[in-house]
């Protein structure tokens, strides 16, 4: 695996691999775990070479959140992506990514406003920002994404559409730890005590999904249950329980066109996500296209 810290030198290595085949790009901010892994291993099946880039990326931070303590750990890191097969890290400064009197941004304007856009003004700015960056870089074919970050997926699929970048975006399937607590780097900052807490999350959508199961589509009544697993956790406060439309992030009444069921939370001083994605169903009850499989990872 080769190591590179600067945008012309990972530009030519990256035009150098797509001359001989299919690239495949993992943005990560490090402090990697299975669900980083797992789309490197999507990656790896889908392209030829695959180029992983670590970098947290100040602009999606507001000041006062966790940019100084966020989880960094380069160096285990680079183990893991060697051990995984990983043609490229890309692991640039902030300079070399936001160079001196830069003053380019891109917004998707409303989009970025919603769910975490909501309490977080700015974040989709910098991320939108960033990755358009990554994607004038590296030039992949295809770019790869996990769902747990759904508000985050659907900022940047309506990106790629409004400036044309020729490039599939792919996301891939929430990797949960035993307990059904949704992998993030953020989990690293958690203690014990709070980790248990963070269940709170994941069984507020286990709550939706049994509803979802029985047959329940309307909105009201899965927000309704999300709230009850939420609302007055000793040591979680609430930011948002939401069921909304996954590529508008707009609330919808009815789940049986699909839906997004999102939840956001912070337990002591960490900020953590989570979702349960619906899909259309022409049947009478619609469920999710993979419930079976989520209530199983998610110990229902």
């Amino acid at each position: 695996m080769k190591i590179i810290s600067t945008v012309r030198e990972m530009q030519a290595a990256c035009r150098s691999l797509r001359k001989t085949g299919s690239l495949g790009l993992a943005p990560t901010m490090g402090a990697l775990h299975d669900g980083h892994l797992s789309l490197v291993r999507r990656a790896k099946a889908e392209n030829d070479a695959v180029a992983v880039s670590i970098f947290v990326n100040p602009a999606q931070f507001a000041p006062g959140e966790d940019y100084d303590t966020y989880p960094r750990r380069l160096a285990e890191d680079c183990a893991k992506l060697e051990a995984a097969g990983v043609d490229l890290l890309f692991a640039p400064s902030v300079e070399q990514m936001y160079p001196s009197g830069a003053a380019s941004f891109v917004e998707v304007a409303g989009l970025g406003d919603r769910l975490d856009g909501a309490s977080r003004p700015g974040h989709f700015r910098g991320v939108a920002t960033v990755v358009a960056k990554l994607f004038h870089i590296v030039d992949p074919d295809r770019a790869y994404f996990g769902q747990k970050d759904a508000a985050q997926v659907a900022v940047l699929r309506a990106m790629v559409r409004g400036l044309h970048f020729p490039l599939q975006l792919v996301v891939c399937p929430i990797v949960r730890e035993p307990s059904g607590l949704a992998m993030s780097s953020r989990n690293l900052k958690l203690s014990a005590a709070e980790k248990d807490r963070a269940l709170a999350l994941s069984r507020a959508l286990q709550a939706a999904a049994r509803l979802l199961g029985n047959g329940e589509t309307r909105a009201a009544a899965l927000r309704a249950a999300m709230l009850s697993h939420l609302s007055g956790q000793d040591g979680v406060r609430l930011d948002y329980a939401e069921v909304v439309h996954p590529e508008t992030l707009l609330p919808v009444a009815d789940t049986r066109q699909g839906a997004l069921l999102a939840v956001a939370a912070w337990v002591g001083q960490t900020r953590l996500i989570d979702n349960l994605l619906v899909e259309a169903s022409s049947v009478e009850h619609p469920r999710t296209a993979s419930m079976p499989e989520q209530i199983e990872e998610m110990h229902v």
